[in-house]
Order: C-alpha cells, then sequence, then structure tokens
C-alpha cells in the first residue's frame, strides 16, 4: 500500500543501508545473483554456495554460515524448478505459465455462506452494511488453508481484508451517514470461509457452522502481558471491538490462524480544531485526516479529539489469533507479540519446542522482530497458557560484519525501566522502546517466512530504504526496487545472536534488465518443505519493450537463487496472499484492488464483455497433470 511509504521514525537510529555498506565493502555479505535462468542455472550452482540441512559452517568472511551442496545431494535433486517460465505480461485478465492453470473463488461480496445472495459488481449498487457483514470482504490479502479431516479436497479458508477505498466500496468518495461508515467496516477484517473442490476441479465456497465475518464491530479480547492494562481501556467504558487493516498473517501449529493489523492508523482522525498528536501517537502516524475514510465523522470510536474514547487506537496494531474450526470463538489480540504495523507473523518451532515467531514492521525505516515463548508449546497449552503470552520479544540490530543482535523488549532493561511504567507500556508503544535501545532501522520489512529444509528466515524489504525528499532532478531515491534477506538465526532459533545475508537485491541489472524473472517491490514470501520461495510483488515493475509488467508470483530455489516466473496479476492489482493444500498440488493467492477499482481497467474476475466493478478475489493454481505447485 502507499501508505507504508510514508515515515514515522524520528529515533535517528543508524539505517540499514549504512549497515549494508559497510558489510558490503568488507566483502561480509553473499550478493546472490538472481539472473539463475534456465540457461544459466548449471553454471551458476558452480559458483554458488547454499546452506544443506543441519550445516553450519565457516561464512565467507564471517558474514553467515554457508557450506557446499551435500555429497549425496545431485543436480536433479537439486532443480526444484521444473515448469516453463512465464514472459513479460500486462493486461485485464491474469497470465500463467503453460505448465499451470487457474480458477478464481470467493471475490468480494460472495455470501460466506454459499447461498447465492452475492455481490457481483453491478457498478449502479453496493451492498448494504447488514449485507456486507455476511459477505466475503475487500482487499484479500494473507490467508491459510485449514484442512478438514486432513483433507485436500475440504477445508477451512481464513483470508484477510487489508482495505478498501471508499470510491470502491462505497461507490463515492466520502461517506454520507453512519451507514456508509459501517458498509466500509464490514468490507475490512477477516473471512473465514468453507471450501470443497468440486467434481469438475475447480473450488466453490459452501455453507458451514463455522464460516463467519470477524469485522471492524465484531467483540475481541485481549491477553498477555498488555491485557487490562489502563492504556487499553476507555473513559466511555465500551468492550473490545473488531480488527482492521488486516494484511499478511502466520499460523500456528496448534492449528489457528493469525491475522496481523498493519495501518491502523489510517483509520482514525478527527475534525477538531487544534489537535496535536502525542509523542506516542506521532510515532505510530495518526493525523487528523487519517487515508481519507472519514469514519471518525460518524463513528465517536475512531475520533482522536473525543475524550470519551480517549485509548481506542490502542486496542489496534495487534496479532489476532483466531479459530477457524470454532465459529463462537472470540478473537484474541495476543499483546506479548506486540503493537506495530504487523506485516505478517512466521511462526515455527525452536529449541525445546519453544514457539518462535519472526514479525516484520511495515514502514520506511521500521524494525524486525522476533518473539520466543518462555517454554515447550505443547506443555504450555496443556497447562491451559498460550505460548503466544509468555515470553520475550525481541527487535533486531543488524551489524556491519555480517552478523546482528536481538534486543529485548523488557521493562527490566534500564533505559525502558526509565522511559516506560511497566511491560504493557513497553509493548503497547513497542516502536518507541526499540527506537530506545537502538534496533536497525530498515527499509519496509513485509512478510517473513521460516524455511524448514535449511532452517533459514527470509524477509521481504519491498523498496525506499533511507530516500528522502525526491525532486524533479532526483525523481527515484535509493532502492527503488528493494531486496530479500536471509536471517540465519543462532541457538536453534532462540539465541540473541544471529547471522544475515542478502538473498537477492531486485535493483541489480541482472534482475531489472532480464524479461525472465524482471521484478520488484518483493512483498509476499512463502518457503514451502523442498526448499522453494514464492515471491510476489506490490509495486513497481520493470518494463520490457512495450509491455508494463504487472505485479507478479516468481519461484525460487532457496539454494541456488535460480528464480522462474509463475504468475501475473491484472492491471493494477497486487498478488499476495499465499496458501496450500496439505499435499501442496493446489495453491491459493489474491489479487488485491485490481485495477484499483476502476472498471475500465479491468472488471476481473467477471467472464463477460460488459462494465462490472473489478472485485478482490482468490485464484486457485495449480499444475497440469498435477504435481506440486512450483515444481
Amino acid at each position: 500500500m502507499v501508505h507504508d511509504n510514508e515515515v514515522s521514525n524520528k529515533s535517528g537510529n543508524r539505517p540499514f543501508e549504512d549497515v549494508l555498506k559497510a558489510s558490503m565493502s568488507r566483502r561480509h555479505v553473499l550478493m546472490r545473483s538472481a539472473a539463475f535462468s534456465a540457461t544459466g542455472f548449471l553454471a551458476a550452482l558452480a559458483g554458488n554456495r547454499a546452506l544443506v540441512p543441519g550445516a553450519v559452517a565457516a561464512a565467507t568472511g564471517g558474514s553467515g554460515a554457508s557450506t557446499a551442496l551435500g555429497s549425496g545431494t545431485t543436480l536433479a535433486q537439486a532443480a526444484l524448478i521444473g515448469f516453463a517460465g512465464l514472459g513479460p505480461a500486462d493486461g485485464p485478465v491474469p497470465s500463467i505459465s503453460a505448465d499451470y492453470e487457474y480458477s478464481v473463488v470467493i471475490p468480494w461480496g460472495t455470501s460466506i455462506q454459499g447461498n447465492g445472495s452475492d455481490y457481483t459488481g453491478d457498478p449502479t449498487t453496493r451492498p448494504s452494511a447488514a449485507e456486507q457483514a455476511e459477505m466475503v470482504g475487500i482487499g484479500h490479502d494473507g490467508m491459510w488453508f485449514f484442512p478438514i479431516n486432513n483433507s485436500n479436497e475440504r477445508g477451512m479458508l481464513a483470508i484477510n481484508h487489508e482495505f478498501g477505498r471508499n470510491t470502491h466500496v462505497l461507490g463515492k468518495a466520502d461517506p454520507e451517514s453512519l451507514e456508509d461508515v459501517r458498509l466500509s467496516q464490514h468490507a475490512h477484517g477477516v473471512s473465514v470461509v468453507e471450501i470443497r473442490k468440486n467434481g469438475n476441479g475447480t473450488w466453490q465456497n459452501v455453507s458451514s457452522p463455522n464460516a463467519r465475518r470477524i469485522h471492524v464491530n465484531t467483540p475481541v479480547t485481549f491477553s498477555g502481558p498488555a491485557a487490562g492494562s489502563p492504556l487499553l481501556e476507555t473513559p466511555a467504558g465500551n468492550a473490545p471491538l473488531g480488527t482492521v487493516n488486516n494484511c499478511a498473517n502466520g499460523y500456528t501449529p496448534w492449528g489457528t490462524y493469525l491475522t496481523c493489523e498493519e495501518n491502523f492508523n489510517g483509520y482514525f482522525g478527527t475534525a477538531a480544531e487544534g489537535w496535536e498528536p502525542t509523542a506516542e501517537q506521532d510515532r505510530y502516524g495518526f493525523s487528523t485526516d487519517g487515508f481519507g475514510y472519514s469514519w471518525h465523522l460518524f463513528d465517536p470510536r475512531f475520533d482522536l479529539a473525543n475524550p470519551a474514547y480517549r485509548n481506542e487506537e490502542n486496542r489496534f496494531g495487534w496479532i489476532v489469533e483466531i479459530d477457524p474450526m470454532d465459529g463462537t470463538q472470540t478473537p484474541v489480540k495476543r499483546t506479548a507479540l506486540g503493537r506495530v504495523k504487523h506485516e505478517g507473523i512466521a511462526l515455527t518451532i525452536g529449541k525445546g519446542g519453544r514457539a518462535v515467531g519472526y514479525m516484520g514492521d511495515d514502514q520506511r525505516f521500521d524494525y524486525i522482530y522476533k518473539y520466543v515463548s518462555s517454554g515447550n508449546y505443547r506443555a504450555m497449552l496443556n497447562r491451559g497458557i498460550s505460548p503466544l503470552d509468555e515470553g520475550k520479544l525481541y527487535a533486531a540490530r543488524f551489524n556491519d560484519d555480517g552478523t546482528g543482535d536481538w534486543l529485548e523488549m523488557t521493562i527490566e532493561h534500564p533505559a525502558l525501566a526509565a522511559q516506560f511504567a511497566d511491560q504493557a507500556e513497553v509493548l503497547t508503544f513497542v516502536r518507541l522502546a526499540a527506537d530506545t535501545l537502538g534496533a536497525t532501522p530498515m527499509d519496509r520489512p513485509e512478510w517473513t517466512t521460516y524455511a524448514p529444509k535449511t532452517g533459514e528466515i527470509f524477509c521481504t524489504l519491498t523498496n525506499n530504504s533511507r530516500r528522502e525528499v525526491a525532486d524533479a532532478a532526483n525523481p527515484v531515491a535509493p532502492n527503488a526496487n528493494g531486496h530479500i534477506m536471509k536471517i540465519i538465526d543462532d541457538d536453534q532459533l532462540v539465541g540473541t545472536t544471529f547471522k544475515w545475508e542478502i538473498f537477492v537485491n531486485a535493483n541489480d541489472a541482472s534482475v531489472q534488465e532480464n524479461p525472465d524473472i524482471g521484478f520488484g517491490s518483493p512483498d509476499g514470501l512463502w518457503a514451502d518443505p523442498d526448499g522453494r520461495l514464492f515471491i510476489e510483488t506490490d509495486g513497481r515493475q520493470p518494463t520490457f519493450g512495450d509491455v508494463q509488467l504487472n505485479d507478479q508470483m516468481l519461484v525460487a530455489d532457496a539454494n541456488t537463487g535460480e528464480i522462474r516466473r509463475l504468475f501475473v496479476g491484472v492491471n493494477g492489482c497486487e498478488v499476495t496472499g499465499i496458501a496450500v493444500t496439505p499435499d501442496r498440488q493446489t495453491m491459493f493467492i489474491n489479487l488485491q484492488h485490481p485495477g484499483n477499482g476502476d472498471p475500465t481497467a479491468t472488471n476481473f474476475p467477471a467472464a463477460t464483455d460488459g462494465v462490472t466493478i473489478p472485485r478482490d478475489a482468490t485464484v486457485v493454481i495449480t499444475r497440469k497433470g498435477g504435481g506440486i505447485v512450483g515444481s
């Protein structure tokens, strides 16, 4: 989203670009070439070294653990990507590799219960607020598939709805009533739907007692160190409600869904003259106008100057746990994970069975975080304690020599004890705590993923690293295209130090000038168990000839660096969200804001020639003849 490009970090902490430049000058970063097309793969393989399972060897210059391919690994085994790469593509309909096919399911306005009471994109009307509360929302983003009885053909799909512009959702620039605001609010949040594979190979959603909408007015509860804090209470005494700007996501080993609240500040505002943000509000980007939703004009919860709803804004910016198999469960905001603009969380299991989560705070010059539960997650659950309620939260500091430190966000640190009243305040304003401890400002840290084959963590840094004010002579600041980082964490993921490398720099000419793999603005990210890395984009893409490439999804071999393009979206969309069936022969991704809501750019997913409002939708990808997606 464009709002991610704003800056609220005024800490003056040493920016990551300085660290990267110093590290590169000492030749301590392994810069992987991304130009590993099919023709160059074998030659490139010979000159690259990669981690293999269980291997931790001395790195080149100390920049991170690295070994050659194991003696039992053959080139045939290493070649994980066998599909025909897709060339540059644009236009009003998606494009996909010749070896694959796609279909569409649950576009915005689909009935949650699959009863046919759908909004079909008629430009002359919109759903009512009450109807939208029973429909799939807009702004499809992060999601995960939870199989029923381990089925590859039936399961619950939990899906985020990040944002929807007023012009798209309401058909006008500004709300004119509380009804308009409610319609917008009910289009945000999360959908949980049951989907099934039909006999003809297509998917559809069906009626289920566990299907539901969770939106801005749904009851929620808090847990963890900040639960019960006065910072989460309002003078009005209103109960906690809702989740908003649900961007990327995570999922737990115990079968629950984690939805992440990102640009929550943009839904608040005020018409009160003379209002000024507090230092805490300023650090999180609150302003009088927000992103132009104007909810505050009709819903006092979102009016920053309304004294009855002081602290309402502190109730957003958390990670929310949802049980997709229980339609009666109240969503829980897990405060131990901290309050930032969460892009997503990659949750895995580290040493001693502890739950470990990696998170990006998606704003220019903000931070990467890690959470480690206090004990074995199974033992904690058996004692009735959530592994996401008791643990330690860390922010990352990157060093010049390719190492890094995890800085614990704890009130026991003298510098934080002097600034905050208690741990609840540290977690509510964790950005300020990370500023104080000297975390490294990063270039819009977005999705994180854990690669189970190698034990590495990958993170997308989308673009605009340390960009100052652009002018006519300098319209593009450094790092216009972003990069992807690899982190090798110490002590089986639970330590306080790590090593890091740059996996791919999308600014390299070998990327930007190669029509087979050219991309920019990496965003969505997922590593499969075999070592493939699925990369989705959100932002400016390269131009090849007369093709202005649309946002896309590529597949990389995390060991060799080979990259091939699998899918290209429609005009004006973002490609985002990744989920798979247990056998990985079906993948679900999302097209968000197709055409940016403009029916002259695309009427996706409508199959007719008539003009319809483009609608966010989920795309189902399979390999022709079967097979693991990405192979």
